[in-house]
């Protein structure tokens, strides 16, 4: 098991994000993003509009999910 935060992810804040792989890890974001947003954190809105929209740009998405695998093996 290895823990990033949701800033590590580009999210705001420093809320650990646990998982056994770098997918799980990045499931527990989406997760967290919408939970915050859905309780009304503003803070987290432009993240999850992110998060939403990334895969809309393939290459760019690629590139975020390469710099998040890349983060979960180094921690």
């Amino acid at each position: 098991m290895k823990t990033l935060t949701c800033r590590q992810l580009g999210g705001p804040c420093d809320t650990a994000l646990t998982g056994s792989s770098a997918d799980d890890v990045i499931k527990a974001q989406v997760q967290h993003l919408r939970d915050a947003v859905g309780a009304g954190d503003a803070a987290h809105e432009p993240a999850n509009r992110d998060m939403d929209g990334r895969w809309k740009h393939p290459v760019r998405a690629m590139g975020w999910y390469r710099d998040a695998k890349r983060a979960f093996a180094d921690a």
